[in-house]
Parts: C-alpha cells; sequence; structure tokens
C-alpha cells in the first residue's frame, strides 16, 4: 500500500509550526499505524532528517499515550480504540492522510505530534486517590457490592487518560475524563467518606487548569478509545451539587485534614 501522509512539524512550542508532505510505499495491510509512523522516521533518519517525534508506550491500547488526531478525528478513524490499535488496512490504497497532535490549551505542544498531558495529573492529584488507611488485606466477602455497581465502577475506571476526549471537544473540556476519575472512586464503599470534597477538589482543579466547559457535544463519548459514556459527566455534576450544597456544614474533610 501506498499513502500520502501530510503531517504536522513543529521544532519547538516557541517556533511556528507547519503540515510537511510524504510519501511512503511498501507498506503491508497488516501494519499499525505507529509501525507505519516508524517505517516513516527510519527513512527520514537515512536520508539525514530530524524524524517525527511522537509519544507512544505499550502500543496495546493501555497507556494513552499515542495522541494524534487522524483525518480530523482523534486516535483515527476506528471507534473503541487507541492509536496504536490502528492499522493501515483502515485506509484506501494510496490515500491522503493528514496527522496533527491534540489541539487544546490546556496541552502545550512541545515538539511536532508531542503535548504535555500534565494538566491531566493535575487534576488526578488534586483529589483521584482514597486516603484511608485499608489495614490488612481484607476478605473477599467483606464489604459487599452489588455486582451492577462493581460493572459501572469498572467502565468508568477504564479510562487510560489519553486525552483524546479534550482533544475532540470543541470546547476542549475535560469533563469525561475528570467524570471517569470521580465515578469511579465515588460508586464504591471505599470512595465514599471523601466523595463531596474529592468531586470539589477535581472540579475545581480541572477548571484552573483551563479547560473549557462542557456543552454537551457527546464527540467526547464518540472518541473515547473505552467507549467511556458521557453518563459518568451527568453523575459527577449530581455529586458537585451535592458538594457545594454539604460544604457550609461540613467545611474540612479526610482531605483537608492530612
Amino acid at each position: 500500500m501506498k499513502f500520502s501522509l501530510r503531517i504536522w512539524r513543529q521544532p519547538d512550542s516557541d517556533s511556528d509550526g507547519r503540515f510537511v508532505d510524504y510519501e511512503i510505499d511498501d507498506i503491508e495491510p497488516s501494519t499499525s499505524f505507529l509501525e507505519m509512523m516508524d517505517m516513516l522516521n527510519e527513512r527520514l533518519t537515512l536520508s539525514g532528517e530530524e524524524p517525527i517525534a511522537f509519544d507512544s508506550d505499550c502500543r496495546e491500547g493501555i497507556c494513552g499515550t499515542c495522541s494524534m488526531v487522524i483525518d480530523g478525528r482523534a486516535h483515527g478513524p476506528q471507534s473503541g480504540g487507541a492509536t496504536c490499535q490502528l492499522y493501515m488496512r483502515s485506509f484506501e490504497d494510496g490515500a491522503r492522510i493528514t496527522v496533527e497532535p491534540w489541539r487544546s490549551s490546556a496541552f502545550p505542544l512541545h515538539r511536532d505530534l508531542v503535548v504535555s498531558r500534565s494538566a491531566l495529573d493535575r487534576v488526578m492529584e488534586a483529589g483521584g486517590y482514597i486516603t484511608m488507611h485499608s489495614g490488612p488485606k481484607p476478605d473477599p466477602n467483606a464489604t459487599p457490592v452489588d455486582p451492577e455497581v462493581a460493572e459501572e465502577a469498572l467502565d468508568a475506571a477504564a479510562c487510560i487518560g489519553c486525552g483524546a476526549c479534550v482533544a475532540a471537544c470543541p470546547n476542549g473540556s475535560a469533563m469525561l475524563y475528570t467524570a471517569a476519575k470521580v465515578s469511579h472512586l465515588g460508586l464504591l464503599p471505599q470512595g465514599q467518606p471523601e466523595r463531596y470534597h474529592r468531586v470539589r477538589r477535581m472540579v475545581d482543579q480541572m477548571e484552573k487548569e483551563g479547560f473549557g466547559s462542557c456543552r454537551n457535544y457527546a464527540e467526547c463519548e464518540a472518541n473515547c478509545p473505552k467507549e467511556i459514556s458521557i453518563k459518568f459527566i451527568g453523575r459527577m455534576n449530581r455529586d458537585y451539587l451535592r458538594a457545594i450544597l454539604k460544604e457550609p456544614l461540613d467545611r474540612r474533610g479526610p482531605m483537608d485534614s492530612q
């Protein structure tokens, strides 16, 4: 297979960027998109050109680092998968493919297709954890959890923090990411003591980071590689409202006492 690639090149955050055209051929349909990028970089290196910078790690759809907008869609034309799970058989032979980095003011660009997603880490640090000491390993049946609740918590916990929801949202909102992290802890018994402090801290940090507001476009759900539902955003909004109403009665909580 042969492809015409139009890839964003930018040497650093202070320099202007532009699209550069590349031609690549002899690509097998079973080649993954990242493998194709590796092959292109090998050719660029051998010809004395600067290789294209992009992030990747596990290449199994787990770590979420392979952040690319491909033909205007976060992670490419497939559904329910990250860029590393995209194969060239998804494109027509001879196709022209445009590759860009995540576009968000909260994700400053470092170089080419590499952006900093540290803003998501700071949202997580604000409250996405449980501070209670769990003690020795409990008996599996010591804390009963309804199977449906457990399944819903696992659905939220599937978030890999890739930032596709932010890149896909016209407003650059991180509501789906934050809602998934809030919900998977807030649904389980272990997360109840800090439930309302957690949601308030994480939402407040999300706003400090400069993410846009949610307007229910649902592009985040459509582009999420783990197909996380926007229903978690509604759940987070309800918890946040309760947290605001609850705060005058209880201004200090487990997180505040650390």
